[in-house]
């Protein structure tokens, strides 16, 4: 049965709907971040404006804001002014790959005020996948996905007025270079020593720090030797070549000068052994990681393969603090930890998920994090079992986030558990999935969706993009693929730009109607759906699929243009003052 509602209530202004009733209304969503984005599109150029576009396989579609420019000819360029001191750059860009796959090098040149400054490095080594899921680096599978990559550099001078221009000049090789966008940045002198500290450069340990002698030996042995004397690891500013892995036991606490300056680097020519990358993998309780990068060299997924970058247990009693991660599989995969704080860290251009709490994640939380360019989920917590649990999974939170551009899944996914949360977020340009899903299609056991699922105070721009397997994903998504969901509350959610549904409840198609679940005590309160179906026609602000079955209850939002395609499903509509 098809019935077309239309769900027009009080209109409320913005602070209102940024959650003046919780006492958070001069809080916005998103992570509170030091750098300020540029869009290439906004820039003076003699470029190419390319997009906007919304389809799958498509390089403007994983564009920020789905509108890049192309530097072609030598001489073209982009650039504009500089609205604060910055010492640093970040630049999101694509080059073409290579006839092999393999990707190739070239450079791109970076001017302020006319005088040439750097040739920035860049290249197609890791992007460009194809094919069907998990992708290949074979162009010849076809539909191409992950066209971006960033390239960042510090210690420049750039003042408050300062014209920046990144110039395609005669020497810059790749046949052309598009420019999305351009972080700038005024970075921090290195932090100083910690007290009580062992120095990884020292004598005793000899890491050279110089990115081309092999340190892993020496971060070893200094981890080892703090942990017998009760000290902290100390790496100094430097970039330390590391292939092999990293075990972080009980008490262990390393500090770094800073993400911008204290560098763990892959080594390119064994990245294809997955037990030479670099991977910091916890193994106990009171573990602390702060402020540091790791740079993987990853351009391939093989979900057979463990993951580098962050990953482990955790225990209880630790922290991951301000912590920089590219091109490793995932970002971080934690798993059995209670109380655990991820806090502050850039997650980028991963091959998988930026970072997921997976089996056994209990009261942990992630804050002020970003994600940007990942293979899959950017936050997700899904409570798996192929492990054994140490804690039960349930009651994590996901707070002042911000996820953009992944080229695979969700800017965050929730797959079950008890009371979890995501709130004070903001989801852009998610181009293959959702701002948010609410699942149930990964395994979890006996892990259902129990107590009350939040997702509050968020922001969705230009989500809803086209899944491999879903094809259409709305902004929003509660999917009831294989099991029941009870307990959602959706509040002081605002939803722009979808580019396909504003918020969708969908379940199986008819041959598996049998698998999906019922929704039940779901609230969907002060949502605001201005507007939907930007890159498709015939979609709806809010939609629940034939196949559905359950019931939620509508108040105080503005969701015109819904409609409810399921006969054994109820829209309750409550007027609430």
């Amino acid at each position: 049965m098809s019935n077309s509602v239309w769900i027009v209530l009080h209109r409320w202004l913005a602070v209102l709907l940024l959650g003046a009733s919780s006492g958070l209304a001069s809080a916005m969503p998103g992570a509170d971040v030091p750098w300020i984005t540029y869009e290439a599109e906004d820039m003076a150029t003699t470029g190419v404006v390319l997009g906007p576009k919304y389809g799958p396989n498509v390089l403007e579609t994983e564009a920020s804001g789905r509108k890049c420019v192309r530097l072609e000819a030598p001489g073209q360029y982009v650039e504009f002014k500089s609205g604060e001191d910055a010492s640093s750059i970040v630049v999101r860009y694509s080059l073409p790959d290579s006839p092999d796959g393999k990707g190739l090098d070239s450079t791109i040149s970076l001017y302020v005020n006319g005088k040439f400054k750097e040739k920035l490095p860049v290249t197609s080594r890791y992007t460009w996948l194809y094919g069907d899921y998990p992708f290949s680096n074979n162009p010849a599978a076809g539909k191409p996905r992950n066209f971006f990559d960033e390239v960042r550099l510090k210690g420049l001078e750039i003042h408050r007025g300062d014209v920046v221009r990144l110039q395609k000049d005669s020497s810059d090789a790749a046949r052309y270079c598009i420019i999305d966008l351009v972080d700038l940045e005024q970075v921090g002198p290195p932090l100083p020593v910690p007290a009580n500290s062992l120095c990884i450069c020292d004598p005793r340990f000899g890491a050279a720090a110089n990115g081309v002698t092999d340190d892993t030996t020496a971060l070893k042995n200094c981890i080892a030797a703090a942990k017998e004397e009760g000290k902290t690891v100390w790496v100094p500013a430097g970039t330390y070549l590391i292939t092999g892995d990293i075990d972080l036991h009980s008490d262990v606490t390393i500090q770094g000068a800073g993400m911008w300056h204290s560098t763990f680097m892959g080594d390119p020519g064994l990245y294809s052994e997955s037990d030479r990358r670099v991977r910091f993998t916890g193994a106990g309780s009171n573990i602390h990681l702060a402020d540091f990068a790791i740079v993987g060299k990853l351009n391939c997924r093989s979900d057979s393969e463990p993951n580098d970058g962050l990953e482990g247990s955790f225990g209880t009693n630790s922290t991951i603090s301000r912590i920089w991660v590219e091109h490793t599989k995932t970002g971080a995969w934690i798993v059995n930890s209670s109380g655990l704080m991820v806090e502050g860290c850039r997650f980028r251009d991963t091959i998988a998920d930026g970072i997921n709490f997976c089996v056994g994640m209990r009261g942990s939380t992630i804050s002020n994090c970003t994600a940007r360019g990942t293979g899959d989920d950017c936050f997700a917590v899904w409570p798996a079992t192929y492990a054994s649990q140490k804690f039960t999974p349930g009651l994590n939170v996901i707070r002042h986030c911000t996820g953009q551009m992944p080229f695979l899944a969700n800017g965050v996914a929730i797959y079950g558990a008890e009371g979890n949360r995501v709130e004070d977020c903001l989801f852009k340009d998610i181009s293959y999935g959702c701002g948010v899903l609410i699942s149930t299609t990964f395994p979890v056991g006996e892990n259902e969706f129990s107590g009350t699922t939040v997702v509050q105070h968020c922001e969705l721009i230009r989500c809803g993009g086209y899944d491999h397997v879903w094809q259409w994903r709305a902004a929003l998504q509660v999917c009831l693929d294989q099991r029941n969901i009870s307990g959602v509350d959706i509040n002081n959610v605002n939803i722009s730009d979808s580019i396909s549904d504003g918020l969708s409840i969908i379940a199986h198609g008819d041959a598996l109607e049998a698998r999906s679940g019922t929704l039940s005590n779901t609230f969907i309160d002060h949502v605001q759906i201005p507007n939907y179906g930007l890159g498709v026609e015939g979609r709806h602000s809010l939609w629940v699929t034939s196949n559905a079955k359950g019931s939620a209850t509508v108040s105080r939002s503005n969701i015109a243009g819904s409609e409810n395609s399921s006969a054994n499903f109820r829209i309750n509509v409550a007027d609430t003052p």
